[in-house]
């Protein structure tokens, strides 16, 4: 991976030297189909790009990218190059540019089975093969040669040859004459974002028509795609509804029509991430395509991300960061645009809940690791910028646009963007360009705010103080800010505080709000002064900042005895967060938590908070009880989920989900269950034990040992799927056999046969918290690996395995003492390598002080 970086100096020195006029890329993939040459050499493909380009300085030198097994020829105008001499792997070297120039690369590309460039899947179900191309942040140079930064924008002319069956997609409209498929010039557009999509694909079409301010007429040719197999399952129905009612949201609020097009969106195999917004040709991950009952939650989680990835169509595409720093320009925007426009334009109007139960708790665990930056990150290299998609670039970033849409106003925040984007498009921009339309249309100064939200790291933690005067009154209500020694900014923060108390009927309901501007380590809210006493203070209330939200006692105490019956479903999630953050920052013991999921749960109407809410039970047990209560807390979870699967409404989303959390965290009490629903001797009113769930209940049963290879063969055998075997995988790793677990490891360490799809499904299933003495071997094996899995790996099934493989579940202090003696034995390893090992030292440290706090529980 090393000789594939590319840094931050290298690009603001070639973007200072070069512009480019456009691409034409040219390829055949019709080598996808066949058996390959069987001599264990890549399946390639044949790649050829013409680049038009200019150099400022005349006779300076360059390069252009590449990752190819072989260059059959290179020239640069018209003078033939040796590729022995010019390209090394992963650059070629441009001597004596001119002041125009034309390269053109004749190369062998490779097909990934990583997810990595041009991805190749062969269905299992019926053998049919499809093709897809994933770039971000830097992949589009394992497909054609290019200048692989984003702020070189250029217009591309793609073609494609491919097997005569197949239809084949690019971010333009295409058209197949004489058997190449040829597309239309995009406008100029980042390297990153082209893409081309082949195969036999299932492909539905539908259009959006708009009346345009200025008379016009705007029509966009809407098409949506999954694999053959998938085509029974696919509601492409509701994938259009929702495709339509962005397009009306944001054309209302952007005033800038939608500029690349056509809008299709393919729900593609082995996919790594959950969508990438190509223009014109959206990718999605097709376990967005839903073969089983799913709640309320998987529907607007889908959603959430068509609307993201159309938001990127201006936030991104449109108008792009000049270099990986400020990714956030994009990624956080989308986040946000998201959540907003799902409340705004569909029928998931409690999408903020989500966004305030979900999202944000990405960000937090993400902003109190070792390896926390600025939202505006300093991103040295692409192997930084690779790991910084996180929750602070997407749900941090996205929470700060939702305090600054409070600070600034909604209609200036939206005149903002409209502005930048006018002013910039199919431009490169940095932080200050988003700064000064929002000061122009605010009339605020953004510098401070930038500098306290944008350019420092670290979350603040915020407590009410409540005095009472003699007659039982708030006297004085004060917010006090805290922040990490580690990262001790503290910032402004516009928050509404909540007034709650016990009304006559046992509910919890506000009785008093005030908004108020928190600077510095006390404010007073004066507001609030003269108000009875309340049972509860909310301290950020309708989520309007971005904190960790503490309690006074008596605010503790009532959640204790009265969570359920806050009424407000946004104030209880906020609740149940706040609750959450404190488990895992050693303040509550997380058997209390675990009482509290069993205790109010089962009356969580948010279907989404519900199963959050299981999430977080799995992982307080396996990561934060104390190891002595583990037993008692898993019988716990099993009795206490067992009752709720038969107390939910037969046929509801909730039994569903007690259902899927019941086969989590049961222990060998409940698996008599399990193989009853799987066998039909056992039957819990209205609940469809679909495949999907089936392979839900497998997946204990052969951590247990009670069923194996035989059984897991019969059910691929029932769902001879994609879907299926990943499955199945799964289910095989989770075995408890020392032969099984030395099998699994080395599939995903010492080999690279399987693809991306099948070393997630392997990792998934090598770690169960019920074989932490079968696992304890692998903690020296780890170390001794990882620094080779990384050189040797592509960087996603580098960070595969160093993420998925960490010893987590070996809980002790001689596991953080191996940890350091790595960390200080490699310390020229690859930064982000060690940024990966030091944020799993963290969160098993994190788990080593919770156990700490669970053990001196005083109820046991």
């Amino acid at each position: 991976m090393p000789g594939e970086n590319l840094s931050r100096d290298e690009a603001r020195e070639r973007a200072a030297l070069l512009a480019v006029d456009g691409y034409e890329v040219s390829l055949d993939v019709r080598s996808a189909l066949g058996e390959g040459d069987g001599d264990g050499a890549p399946r390639t493909f044949r790649s050829v790009t013409t680049i038009r380009f200019r150099c400022a300085e005349p006779g300076a030198s360059s390069f252009a990218d590449l990752i190819a097994p072989s260059v059959t020829s290179v020239s640069l105008n018209g003078r033939d190059l040796d590729p022995s001499e010019v390209f090394d792997g992963s650059r070629i070297a441009l001597e004596d540019l001119a002041a125009e120039n034309e390269l053109v690369v004749d190369a062998q590309c490779a097909y990934s089975r990583t997810g990595e460039g041009l991805h190749r899947f062969v269905d299992p179900e019926d053998g049919e093969v499809y093709l897809y191309t994933q770039y971000e942040p830097a992949d589009s140079r394992r497909v054609f040669a290019n200048f692989e930064q984003p702020d070189l924008k250029a217009p591309f002319r793609f073609e494609v040859r491919a097997p005569e069956q197949w239809t084949v997609w690019s971010n333009g409209a295409g058209e197949l004459t004489d058997g190449v498929w040829r597309f239309a010039e995009t406008k100029p557009i980042s390297t990153y974002i082209t893409c081309v999509v082949a195969g036999p694909y299932h492909y539905v079409t539908d259009s959006y028509t708009r009346e345009l301010p200025d008379g016009g007429r705007l029509e966009i040719p809407l098409g949506a795609m999954c694999r053959k197999g998938l085509a029974p399952h696919f509601d492409a129905d509701d994938v259009f509804l929702i495709t339509r009612q962005g397009l009306d949201f944001f054309h209302d609020h952007f005033d800038y029509p939608y500029p690349f097009g056509k809008y299709d969106q393919a729900f593609v195999p082995e996919y790594n991430l959950g969508a990438m917004e190509n223009p014109g040709l959206v990718t999605f991950r097709e376990e967005y395509i839903f073969r089983g009952k799913v709640t309320r939650a998987s529907y607007e989680g889908r959603a959430n991300t068509i609307l993201h990835e159309m938001a990127h169509m201006w936030f991104g595409d449109l108008v792009t960061m000049e270099w990986w720093d400020d990714l956030w320009l994009k990624e956080s925007f989308a986040d946000f645009m998201g959540a907003f426009a799902n409340v705004g334009a569909t029928r998931f109007k409690d999408a903020w809940i989500t966004f305030a139960n979900r999202r944000k708790a990405w960000a937090y665990r993400a902003d109190q690791l070792p390896s926390t930056h600025p939202i505006t990150a300093d991103i040295r290299d692409l192997e930084d910028a690779k790991l910084n998609f996180d929750g602070i670039t997407y749900a941090k970033g996205a929470s700060v646009l939702k305090q600054l849409v409070a600070y600034v106003g909604q209609d200036a925040f939206l005149e903002g963007a409209r502005r930048y984007f006018k002013r910039h498009a199919y431009g490169n921009t940095r932080l200050g360009d988003l700064l000064a339309v929002l000061e122009e249309t605010s009339g605020r100064d953004m510098g401070a705010w930038a500098r306290s939200w944008l350019q420092t790291a670290g979350v603040n933690a915020l407590t009410p103080q409540v005095l009472l005067d003699a007659e039982g009154r708030i006297d004085e209500l004060a917010v006090l800010q805290e922040a990490a020694e580690s990262h001790p900014e503290l910032r402004p923060h516009r928050v509404a505080v909540g007034l709650y108390r016990r009304g006559a009927d046992g509910t919890l309901q506000r009785y008093a709000r005030a908004e108020a501007d928190v600077d510095g380590p006390r404010t007073v809210v004066a507001e609030l002064a003269g108000a009875e006493a309340p049972d509860l203070v909310l301290v950020n209330d309708d989520d309007l900042t971005y904190c960790k939200t503490r309690f006074d006692e008596t605010s503790l105490a009532t959640l204790r005895e009265a969570l359920g019956e806050l009424t407000d479903p946004l104030a209880r999630a906020l609740c149940w967060s706040a609750l959450w953050n404190m488990t895992r920052d050693a303040l509550l013991p997380a058997r209390e938590f675990i009482g509290l999921v069993l205790r109010f749960g089962g009356r969580e109407s948010d279907i989404g908070v519900l199963q959050m809410l299981h999430a977080w039970a799995d992982s307080a047990l396996t990561h934060y009880v104390a190891p002595e209560w583990r037993e008692r807390g898993a019988r716990l979870l099993t009795e206490g989920a067992s009752e709720q699967l038969y107390a939910a409404g037969p046929g509801s989303e909730q039994q569903l989900a007690w259902a899927r959390f019941f086969a989590r965290v049961t222990d060998e009490r409940g698996l008599e269950l399990l193989s009853g629903l799987l066998d039909g001797k056992a039957t819990v009113e209205g609940l469809v034990v679909d495949q999907e769930l089936r392979w839900a209940f497998l997946e204990p049963l052969a951590a247990h040992g009670v069923v194996g290879e035989s059984e897991l063969a019969d059910e691929l055998a029932r769902d001879d799927t994609a879907s299926g075997k990943r499955h199945q995988v799964r289910c095989l790793a989770a075995r408890p056999s020392e032969a099984v677990k030395a099998q699994a490891w080395a599939q995903v360490v010492e080999s690279d046969a399987l693809s991306n799809a099948l070393v997630e499904a392997t990792i998934g299933g090598f770690a169960q918290a019920s074989q932490r003495e079968l696992l304890a071997p692998y903690t020296e094996k780890y170390f001794a690996a990882i620094d080779r899995v990384w050189r040797e790996r592509s960087i996603q099934i580098g960070m595969d395995v160093v993420r998925g493989l960490f010893p987590a579940l070996q809980q002790s202090r001689a596991t953080l003492d191996a940890t350091d003696a790595w960390l200080a034995a490699h310390e020229d390893a690859a930064p982000a390598l060690r940024r990966l090992v030091l944020e799993s030292r963290d969160d098993l440290a994190r788990a080593l002080r919770a156990q700490e706090c669970d053990a001196a529980a005083s109820t046991g």
